[in-house]
This record gives C-alpha cells, structure tokens and sequence, in this order.
C-alpha cells in the first residue's frame, strides 16, 4: 500500500500539469529515477560498510597483533565503498542537469 501511494505521490505534478508534453514527463521521470538510484546506491554502500566494519572488529578480536593492518585495509575498503555511491551521485547529478536525452 505504501509503493502505491509513494508512486501515486511521486507522479502526481505530472498528473495534474496543465499541459502534458513529453520534456515534463521527461524530467519528471529524471528525478525520480536519480532519486531512487541515490537512494539504492547509498543504502547498498551502507551495507558494505557495516559488513567491512563488522569483519574487521571481528578479526581485531580474534587477532589483537594485525588490528594496525586490518584498519589501514578497513579504510581503503571503505574509500572504495565510497567511491561507488559518488559514482552514482555524479550519474544522478547528470540526470538532473546535463539533460542527457536531449530535450
């Protein structure tokens, strides 16, 4: 019911427009596509994060020795973790400003 309604929402500007021409239902399919790409692409680095950060308290703790060693690889893990999510914020800028499709 939620999808129902959040779609209902989403596309209610294009529904009640006076004048239905394909650049409106264009850019209006633009941003919610960037939004629901942002949103997907963050929620996915979120996961990979925590998973990063939860295997290497894990082998801190069955290892104290290599924790230094474990960390440094915990943080470029996550820089590359990082680097997707603005990956997609660059595209979903492009989407919004660029107007790659041309109209």
């Amino acid at each position: 019911m939620k999808k129902v309604l959040f779609l209902l929402v989403a596309l209610a500007g294009v529904a009640f427009a006076a004048e239905i021409d394909a650049d409106s239902v264009l850019r209006s399919s633009s941003v919610i596509a960037a939004g629901i790409g942002l949103g997907i692409a963050a929620l996915g680095g979120a996961v990979g994060m925590g998973s990063t950060a939860a295997a290497t308290i894990s082998g801190t703790a069955r290892n104290p020795g290599v924790g230094g060693k474990l960390t440094t690889t915990m943080f470029i893990a996550l820089a590359m973790i990082e680097a997707q999510v603005i990956y997609m914020l660059v595209v979903a800028l492009l989407l919004l400003f660029a107007n790659p499709f041309g109209v």
